[in-house]
């Protein structure tokens, strides 16, 4: 299980994404083993490398480490993005808490009946312009730094640049009464190891559609 870390999961975003995020903005170079079937989610349960028989799984350094939350924070904190003590760690995991929150509403979204999507969908929007932004904008202009926590790139930052596109894709001038978030946007976008990831033709995911809401439901059977 040496070598590069090898993600196993679907052809998606998913809960998977932010993980790839964190690797490439730590020009972590990753392989992907993708779940295209029933079968192979039922051969990785059956060899008995799912702790809880669930996804995201990553081999990494010798371990298989499932739980989004758990292989997150071990790649920040083993490659320097998790703060430099124990106060700005708590930070970063309130920071990273609010914009999980956020996302999984967006991540959800397409797996709804097209009778409520446009509710949800209203009210991602409210929550994004009146819950979540305004404590992101606040931060910036309170810490008067380029991000979030301390005065480095952190797991916080990279988390925060994912919900914002993935928010855009909903809305493209949500960032609008945001000017601080704006810039933090056009700064995060731009550091070599984050715009690499953005371009065409990297290992990140498109916007879950029609599609793969149907392959997502027929291997996890919901």
């Amino acid at each position: 299980m040496a070598g590069k870390p090898k993600l196993h999961y679907t052809k998606g975003r998913g809960k998977m994404e932010s993980i790839r995020w964190l690797l490439a903005a730590a020009e972590v170079e990753f392989e992907e083993e993708f779940i295209e079937t029933k079968e192979d989610l039922e051969k990785l349960r059956n060899d008995g490398v799912l702790l809880f028989q669930q996804v995201p799984m990553v081999e990494m350094d010798g371990m298989r480490m499932v739980q989004t939350r758990a292989i997150l924070s071990y790649i920040a904190a083993k490659y320097n993005l998790y703060g430099k003590d124990l106060k700005e760690r708590a930070w970063i995991d309130m920071y990273v808490e609010g914009t999980t929150d956020l996302m999984g509403m967006i991540m959800y979204l397409p797996f709804q009946p097209a009778d409520t999507k446009e509710k949800n969908l209203a009210l991602i929007i409210e929550r994004a312009t009146t819950r979540y932004f305004p404590v992101y904008e606040k931060a910036l202009k309170d810490h008067g730094q380029d991000y979030l926590v301390g005065n480095k790139l952190s797991w916080a930052d990279v988390h925060l640049l994912e919900a914002i596109l993935m928010v855009e894709e909903c809305k493209a001038d949500v960032l609008s009464a945001f000017p601080l978030l704006q810039a933090f946007k056009g700064r995060i976008s731009n550091i070599p190891t984050i715009k690499k990831f953005l371009q065409p033709g990297s290992q990140r995911k498109p916007p879950t559609d029609e599609k793969f809401v149907a392959v997502v439901r027929k291997i996890f059977n919901i």
